[in-house]
């Protein structure tokens, strides 16, 4: 490791830039004691909160409570990198490869959905940094830009607004020496303040009337035949329903874990730019970045001009939550290398905050539903690290089949086909090694990782 390196992460805090903010919201008290709901939702993340907004906002009359573990944000919502993406299929390619024969409505279902997380923030006034510049995908290989091209004509063939640019024309938009091309999708698509967008949801829920515990994990399930009732450290609530936006979070279901696994993101976040230091990048559109690399990087701009820097996926062992190598200032060097390859002119920024993140990833790679004790119980995950956006569809996805609504997605395989079984511990443990340790180096050393990778996809896992 070098000197450089080393001196670039003096100034880190080993917390999440979004989080490190003064405008984060008072915690709401814990449930104590017993109490009923119409509906129970579990867990305050985006998922939780875009289910409890919409449910008051379908449903009036119900009375909505919402339980969260630790504080609003503080899981996966607060440690995203907050790009939003229009699809809910984790992207057209994704969608293709797993439902195929659905396309047309799915690309309506992103748009619809995209339109709709618009209209929430404009009715309840959120301040999230929102900014709408699109998102770009950037080639740094030229052997991956017959892949690139694929994609840009998928996207032109499903109605997108999307541009492809040449190596000077990518290197215009973000000064890379690394970029052979790039694909600019143009619409329903930006950058958000990922916390504040939680806390948003938050305030619009409690304006609505939901009643929202924190520091409120829930500890025992009990099936009553019609009801459920769900027990919490100090409290207890009755429901006929409950819809789990738990992620990865162990919820005492063990078919959960079978479906979906925790896998940890790293980030960074740069000291702010001068106006001096971003001219030597460009970036004057803004976009939301992701690269081609096996080991995928993804990057943007906050509204004080640092560069979020996020990937170097890992896996530990039964998905541990609270890894110590996140809290250990080497884990995130290696990712702080491929920031100063990436942007080499950018070598006198410093980091300011490092943190890791899980993703709920699944083999499907986007959002699922499943149902529990005679469908009282909806789980809703899934989302593979593009979960910005898709958690408000997956939210409404749930609510729709716990209140057996008659809609579009419910007809569709989206809604009643799951993700397939993914093997338990040690074998987890050591496909996820291996995966990883391939996916380091695949791009330029082929070989036995290469094959491995393409073997993995071909069991109907994404990469």
């Amino acid at each position: 490791m070098t000197d450089h390196i080393k001196k670039s992460f003096k100034d880190v805090k080993l917390f999440p830039y979004w989080l490190d903010n003064p405008a984060a919201p008072e915690v709401e008290r814990e449930l104590i004691g017993p109490t009923s709901a119409d509906l129970l939702i579990v867990g305050g993340g985006f998922t939780g909160l875009w289910a409890a907004v919409q449910a008051k906002e379908l449903m009036p009359h119900l009375d909505v409570v919402v339980i969260e573990a630790g504080k609003v944000a503080y899981g996966a919502s607060g440690r995203a990198g907050g790009i939003i993406s229009t699809s809910v299929m984790h992207g057209l390619p994704n969608a293709t490869r797993v439902f195929p024969k659905d396309l047309d409505i799915l690309e309506q279902f992103g748009h619809t959905n995209l339109d709709g997380f618009k209209e929430t923030v404009a009715r309840y006034g959120i301040d999230a940094d929102l900014e709408w510049n699109g998102e770009m995908t950037v080639a740094v290989e030229d052997r991956h830009l017959p892949h690139l091209r694929e994609d840009f004509e998928l996207h032109k063939q499903h109605g997108h607004n999307v541009v492809l640019l040449n190596r000077q024309e990518a290197q215009e938009q973000l000064g890379s020496p690394l970029y052979a091309g790039a694909m600019w999708s143009r619409d329903r698509s930006g950058i958000v303040h990922p916390a504040k967008m939680a806390w948003g949801l938050k305030a619009a829920a409690l304006k609505l009337g939901v009643r929202l515990y924190e520091l409120t994990p829930l500890t025992k399930w009990e099936d009553c035949g019609d009801y459920m009732i769900v027990h919490t450290q100090a409290g207890r609530i009755k429901t006929k329903r409950v819809l789990l936006g738990t992620g990865t979070a162990s919820v005492g279901i063990p078919d959960i874990s079978t479906r979906v696994m925790q896998v940890r993101d790293h980030v960074l976040a740069t000291q702010p730019l001068s106006a001096e230091q971003l001219s030597r990048i460009g970036w004057k559109n803004r976009q939301g970045i992701y690269d081609t690399r096996t080991q995928l990087n993804y990057y943007r701009l906050t509204k004080d001009n640092r560069i979020i820097f996020g990937g170097l996926v890992s896996y530990h062992f039964k998905g541990n939550n609270n890894p110590a190598a996140d809290r250990e200032e080497s884990t995130y060097y290696k990712l702080g290398e491929v920031f100063y390859k990436t942007f080499p002119q950018l070598r006198d920024v410093g980091f300011s905050h490092a943190w890791g993140g899980p993703i709920d990833y699944c083999s499907r790679g986007a959002v699922f539903a499943r149902r529990y004790f005679n469908e009282k119980v909806v789980y809703v995950a899934g989302y593979t690290g593009f979960g910005v956006a898709g958690s408000r569809f997956g939210a409404l996805m749930g609510l729709n089949i716990l209140f057996d609504r008659d809609t579009p997605e419910r007809k569709l395989d989206i809604s009643t086909q799951g993700p397939n079984w993914i093997p338990p511990e040690p074998l987890r443990w050591a496909g996820a090694k291996i995966t990883f340790h391939a996916f380091d180096g695949a791009d330029e050393q082929g070989g036995w990782k290469r094959m491995w990778i393409d073997g993995i996809k071909k069991l109907g896992f994404p990469m």
